[in-house]
């Protein structure tokens, strides 16, 4: 099913705000609250909404450093690739893992306490993942810009 701009209004105020109330949110997009509680509720089910999260601030939780990691395979056969996905899916540390087109094969996004930290993780895990050729590390030095938020 295709999102109209009622939909679209629901789910931009849902992203900035993701624990309004049902009430709270009929009101910013003026629909009836039970019109509201429909339409998110067919948002969920269809998939559009896959959930609701609580987005925690890195520093406070003492992991104020981001490292992307470029990762190049030796191959990228089937089963090399698999390999490596199944890997990367038990890192704890890894917030996010990406395929990609271009000189890497895959880059990983990491939040880590400091260099002690990456390198503990670097021997623990990232040295150890399956038809690893290249690596190379790159530490964040500020945040520009970052938002959970699809444009809609």
């Amino acid at each position: 099913m295709s999102l109209d701009t009622m939909d679209r209004r629901l789910l931009a105020v849902l992203q900035k705000s993701g624990r309004i109330s049902n009430a709270e949110l009929a009101e910013a997009v003026n629909l009836s609250a039970s019109a509201c509680h429909r339409r998110v509720q067919r948002l969920e089910a269809e998939g559009y909404i896959r959930g609701y999260v609580a987005l925690l601030d890195p520093r406070r939780m003492g992991l104020p450093t981001i490292v992307f990691v470029e990762l190049t395979l030796s191959t990228q056969s089937e089963e090399i690739l698999d390999a490596f996905e199944t890997a990367v899916k038990r890192i704890p540390d890894v917030l996010e893992c990406h395929l990609m087109a271009g000189t890497a094969d895959y880059i990983l996004k990491l939040a880590v306490e400091d260099t002690e930290d990456f390198a503990r993780i670097h021997r623990q895990y990232l040295t150890r993942l399956p038809g690893v050729s290249t690596m190379q590390s790159s530490f964040a030095l500020r945040t520009v810009r970052q938002t959970t938020a699809l444009p809609v």
